[in-house]
């Protein structure tokens, strides 16, 4: 395989890059923004065309939910065109286009689990523009594969495991909100999901191309998900007392940005098609020192 990596700095991208470098006969292309800034067209095409990829996986986005709210344009510049770019370069050299996208494309109401096959409703611009970025892969490349996920952490870049370890380390009591419920996806878990899917196109296997759903179980709230990783987090000695934790409503937490309060994804499809199974959140957490700092 040559694989050509976008957002190689951030969560999954990171996790991207360790794994497959370690891979035999793979060759990687790994970019940060400063060395593709994927908004710009003839940027993306000058890579695509010296390297060849026969894959391209779309780990970069504008992920601050909060500030795409005012950041529109620069949202949609990330979030639509950049994917758009690149999956029309993949489409030109006979490229695979993995890509990431969110739980935000949903309104977030339903009861139970969102299916791939759902109706979309995003509530904000990081949402909408998200969704624009699928609608731009899935009409510019033949052989796509838009992998949502949700509640993302890892070892790298900014996220709730982080957030609630340098909290606790000073705080003794903390709120929490308990009515968003989703899926916690650890950030390696979905770099191997998309290796895997790369490896089985690359294979020439027959392969159901379009959207997947990718997220970890079990489903929880954002109240007991930080239960979680105090609890963890006492187990190994990362801190010394676990804080008084509270629940409360989203009401009670505003934010600019409506954030869903149901984030559970599906994963039938995927482990059905491909034999990947849900992100086990709570395994991730065993390494609970690596995400302190």
């Amino acid at each position: 395989m040559r694989v050509l990596i976008t957002g190689c700095y951030g969560q999954v991208g990171h996790c991207l890059t360790e794994q497959l470098v370690a891979e035999e006969s793979t060759i990687v292309l790994a970019l940060d923004r400063d060395q593709l800034d994927i908004t710009n067209q003839d940027a993306v095409n000058a890579i695509v065309d010296d390297f060849q990829p026969t894959i391209i996986i779309n780990a970069a986005a504008h992920t601050v939910v909060d500030k795409a709210e005012e950041e529109v344009d620069l949202s949609y510049a990330i979030n639509r065109d950049g994917p758009s770019y690149l999956a029309q370069a993949a489409q030109r050299v006979g490229a695979v286009m993995l890509h990431i996208s969110t739980d935000y494309v949903f309104e977030g109401n339903k009861v139970g689990e969102y299916q791939e096959t759902d109706a979309t409703n995003p509530q904000g611009v990081y949402g909408e523009s998200k969704l624009a970025g699928e609608i731009a892969v899935a009409n510019a490349c033949d052989k796509h594969i838009i992998l949502r996920t949700a509640w993302v952490f890892g070892e790298n870049g900014n996220n709730f495991v982080k957030t609630m370890l340098r909290l606790g380390a000073t705080r003794n009591e903390l709120s929490i909100v308990g009515d968003q419920f989703g899926g916690p996806t650890y950030a390696g878990d979905i770099a191997h999901a998309l290796i895997q899917i790369a490896k089985r196109v690359t294979q020439g296997d027959e392969v159901e191309y379009g959207v997947y759903h990718y997220s970890g179980l079990p489903h929880v709230s954002w109240f007991e998900f930080a239960e979680a990783i105090f609890d963890t987090a006492v187990e190994q000695k990362v801190i010394s007392n676990k804080p008084s934790l509270t629940s409360i409503t989203t009401d009670q937490y505003p934010t600019p940005a409506k954030r869903p309060s149901n984030s559970r994804l599906s994963t039938d499809k995927i482990t059905n098609n491909f034999r990947i199974k849900a992100s086990d959140w709570t395994a991730a957490l065993n390494n609970i020192q690596a995400y302190k700092g």
